[in-house]
């Protein structure tokens, strides 16, 4: 089976940004992105590496714990991993509205979520 993502938007008291979650083994890898990824020219898209996340928010939409917002799904599809180091995640997304080949780089400010081709 192959492994799934989501893309949450996540609706704050006075902010918001996206969750991009990739599950991997028990868990999913997190990334904060600031800007909208549903909007071909905010890419690349600035991110933080957060912590990783309960497979349970891959179907989960609405209020977070501890009185932290609420999430939204914006999309969701499968992922693929084609390389991983430590400063850069190569994958595939084959999502309802994000499909492509994608890099996730640590860079000195922070990660990028960039595009790197159709698959």
């Amino acid at each position: 089976m192959p492994n799934r993502f989501v893309i949450l938007h996540h609706q704050l008291e006075d902010s918001e940004h996206w969750d991009l979650m990739l599950e991997q083994g028990e868990e999913l890898l997190t990334w904060q992105l600031l800007s909208d990824p549903m909007v071909p020219s905010n890419f690349p898209v600035s991110t933080l590496r957060i912590g990783n996340h309960r497979k349970a928010y891959l179907d989960y939409e609405g209020p977070v714990p501890g009185n932290r917002g609420t999430v939204r799904r914006v999309d969701s599809g499968f992922v693929e991993f084609e390389k991983i180091t430590p400063q850069c995640f190569h994958i595939v997304l084959g999502g309802n509205r994000l499909r492509g080949r994608f890099l996730l780089r640590q860079q000195a400010e922070g990660w990028s979520l960039e595009m790197a081709g159709r698959p």
